[in-house]
């Protein structure tokens, strides 16, 4: 099976990849590399660098008879998208639609589809089901939902099997908290250094954290099981930030406080996902609690920290150098 993972140089996208090609698949990788990197790209992978935007997307197709498309490449800042909501459209959902395109045109079987919490909005109950109302309170919700509609109506005309993910807060090694990344990277990068977290708010909104490993694995479950279905893939458990500084300052061997500043336009105070219908669908469900996830991932920057120090250390030591053989030739 050919398998094209769009966004796949990313944080999720490329643990993905790597998943399926440990698993014996053949994959192929689009990025644009706005916002992935090149170190992330499996080297077993056949990579194009191109927007999902391009016309010359169906090249792709063309290129490498796809069998099934795993669809990761987006637009995820929420405040981005509050920012600038043409921008995140014009990603979200006509990057979306000329991907469909290319899969009616070329025969694909499947798209899998990564959608989001943010779909379902200010929870109405908890956990959120897959039955809860969507009613986005951002323009990423909308423009991660909208999508959704074309799956339905692709399957109907052409026969375009579809799974939508909608996923719970992911995190994991990979996130970049430089860049869009997620509250625990941010966190992790920030308390390694000594400093402490900023929270947005009093820190008593809850979130849902799954691991991009357990991530992974739904979307390999996905390529077989799950036609035409919404699923949640989320832990069905709630905690609060400050807990979650607790955890991670209890692992890190730290004693860093929060900085507590204004809530964020567009941030859901308390939600986490219902996930019983992937385990009746997919015959998935978690492996990793969040502590061993965290545990994991902090290893995984502590490591890339220590790299970086180094490298940092002896790009130093050769301006020096370079400095000194320079002033003696003078």
């Amino acid at each position: 099976m050919n398998i094209l993972v769009t966004g796949g140089a990313g944080f999720i996208g490329s643990n993905i990849v790597d998943f399926l090609i440990d698993n014996g698949y053949d994959v192929v990788v689009v990025d644009n590399m706005s916002t992935g990197k090149k170190e992330n790209i499996n080297k077993r992978a056949r990579f194009y660098n191109v927007d999902i935007t391009d016309s010359n997307l169906y090249k792709v197709f063309e290129n490498e008879k796809i069998d099934v498309v795993i669809h990761h490449a987006a637009q995820i800042d929420i405040q981005k998208s509050i920012k600038d909501p043409v921008f995140d459209a014009k990603v979200n959902i006509l990057g979306t639609i000329n991907l469909l395109e290319c899969c009616r045109k070329y025969g694909v079987k499947k798209i899998i589809y990564a959608s989001s919490a943010a779909v379902y909005g200010n929870p109405e109950y908890l956990g959120v089901d897959e039955k809860h109302r969507v009613y986005p309170i951002s323009y990423y919700g909308i423009s991660k939902h909208t999508p959704e509609h074309y799956f339905e109506v692709y399957n109907e005309l052409y026969g375009l099997k579809y799974t939508v993910l909608r996923y719970a807060n992911v995190y994991g090694i990979r996130q970049d908290p430089k860049g869009e990344g997620g509250v625990i990277s941010i966190f992790i990068d920030k308390m390694l250094k000594g400093e402490r977290p900023v929270i947005f708010g009093d820190g008593e909104q809850t979130r849902d954290f799954i691991f991009v490993k357990d991530v992974a694995k739904a979307n390999l479950l996905a390529l077989k099981k799950g036609d035409n279905e919404i699923i949640n893939i989320s832990t069905n458990k709630a905690i609060t930030i400050n807990e979650l500084v607790d955890i991670m300052n209890e692992i890190m061997g730290t004693y860093l406080k929060p900085i507590y500043t204004n809530s964020r336009k567009g941030d859901i105070v308390h939600s986490y996902l219902d996930n019983k219908k992937a385990l009746e669908v997919l015959g998935w469900e978690p492996e990793y609690q969040l502590e061993q996830g965290l545990k994991e991932t902090i290893e995984y920057y502590k490591e890339k920290y220590i790299l970086e120090e180094e490298a940092a250390v002896t790009k130093d030591i050769n301006v020096d150098l370079s400095y000194n053989v320079w002033s003696k030739g003078d």
